[in-house]
């Protein structure tokens, strides 16, 4: 942008002109020639380019002189879900019911975030009640192009569960990888030590991979998890957990999806209640027995 300092000049130097006008100059007036107007305006006209000012002087980094002046945001996301059951690593958490689930997360720009997740379980063949509630917190984001990562907490909690320790918490982490319609995930999640967990840890390692068919709403999902510790239904306390399945948006946030989910494991005998020294009133269970789940979700 160009400024004109043409006005500040000219009224200076008109200004020291009228300031020395004495009255001892009116009795004898300068010739004409000895005066050029024309050129005293002519050497006021100044333009300046403002440009060539910014350009000398240094650039501030205002981001870093203030931090609490960078831009910062945060957002609410929602998911709400209908699953056929509900199927954690593998295991059956819903005696085979249909299971209803949601959450809210609040994420921050910086990567930080936190929210909670729940799931309606069956109350006869779990033993945790009939809810469960999850809380999380972590940190994610990426790392480079195609690159992400994930590290945080989260706790499991059983509030209307039976007498006895069921709650326990869980850090995890995980690093994410895509190129073009193709993404992978491979995560751990580990539990120390707790009661809920008769006083030993679990470790468990994952890998989820998903390809978009282009041009089409459909997406194929597959996933392969390795559990050692306490959180199988396998003597020795390891297991292989798998699915595979697809998923497809059909309108708006709604999506549905198809998997076949299944975990090692052997079946287990359950109290229905009656006494707890008569075999008759105890049943057997497959929570891991092989099954087909449907889903209905949306996120918002």
């Amino acid at each position: 942008m160009l400024t004109s300092i043409r006005g500040i000049v000219a009224a200076s130097f008109v200004t020291g002109l009228a300031l020395s006008a004495g009255p001892g100059f009116a009795e004898t007036p300068a010739p004409e020639n000895e005066f050029d107007l024309a050129a005293v305006r002519a050497a006021a006209d100044v333009s300046v380019d403002v440009a060539d000012i910014e350009a000398a002087v240094p650039a501030v980094d205002y981001a870093s002189v203030n931090r609490a002046g960078a831009e910062s945001s945060i957002e609410i996301s929602g998911n709400v879900a209908l699953v056929s059951e509900y199927r954690f690593r593998g295991v059956d958490l819903s005696g085979g019911d249909i299971a209803a689930q949601g959450g809210v997360d609040l994420s921050h720009s910086s990567g930080l975030y936190l929210g909670t997740w729940g799931s309606s379980l069956d109350e006869d063949t779990v033993g945790f009640g009939h809810t469960e509630i999850d809380f999380y917190a972590g940190f994610g984001g990426a790392l480079t192009d195609g690159v992400t990562f994930d590290l945080g907490a989260i706790a499991y909690l059983y509030p209307n569960a039976g007498s006895g320790d069921f709650d326990y918490v869980e850090a995890y982490g995980s690093v994410g990888f895509s190129i073009g319609p193709a993404e992978s995930t491979l995560g751990i999640a580990f539990a120390p030590k707790q009661k809920s967990l008769g006083g030993t840890d679990n470790f468990y390692i994952y890998t989820d991979l998903a390809f978009g068919i282009p041009e089409t709403p459909f997406s194929v999902i597959g996933h392969v998890g390795y559990t050692d510790g306490f959180l199988t239904f396998t003597n020795d306390g390891k297991a292989f957990d798998w699915s595979i399945g697809v998923e497809a948006a059909i309108a708006g946030p709604l999506s549905i999806g198809i998997a076949y989910v299944g975990a090692e494991g052997s079946p287990s005998l359950l109290d229905d209640g009656g006494t707890p020294t008569d075999p008759l009133d105890d049943f057997v269970y497959n929570f891991t027995d092989d099954a087909i789940v449907f889903t209905l979700s949306a996120s918002i």
